[in-house]
């Protein structure tokens, strides 16, 4: 979660530093509607990284942050996934990454969704 929230804010900061190489960035990098589109995750990925980053120095009751954190972060791989798919784009490099994103959080959310177990040292 370090890796990827860590990794998103260096994303940001690349692009916005313009050090991306346009082949790099997409295939037609010079597209306003694909520049507008890609800019358009910025509040998402920041979100999802300031609240990851929040939880990992939290001590007390992570796991709502936590929650939150793993949702926004999956759900910007799933939007860039669908628009790539919608596109008949499947080029590796949009794919993996954001394909990562979309599941990456799936197992640690499906452990934070399940109720609590109770033991005998918390009844």
């Amino acid at each position: 979660m370090l890796i990827t929230d860590i990794g998103l804010l260096l994303y940001w900061a690349v692009v916005f530093a313009g050090l991306i190489p346009p082949e790099l960035a997409y295939q037609d990098y010079t597209n306003p509607i694909l520049t507008d589109w890609n800019a358009s995750f910025v509040l998402l990925d920041l979100a999802a990284s300031l609240t990851g980053l929040a939880t990992l120095c939290t001590t007390s009751s992570p796991r709502p942050l936590m929650t939150v954190s793993l949702t926004l972060t999956s759900t910007a791989g799933l939007q860039a996934i669908t628009f790539w798919a919608l596109r008949g784009d499947f080029t590796l490099t949009w794919w993996l990454p954001n394909l990562f994103l979309l599941l990456f959080p799936l197992p640690a959310l499906i452990v934070l969704l399940r109720p609590p177990t109770t033991t005998a040292a918390n009844r």
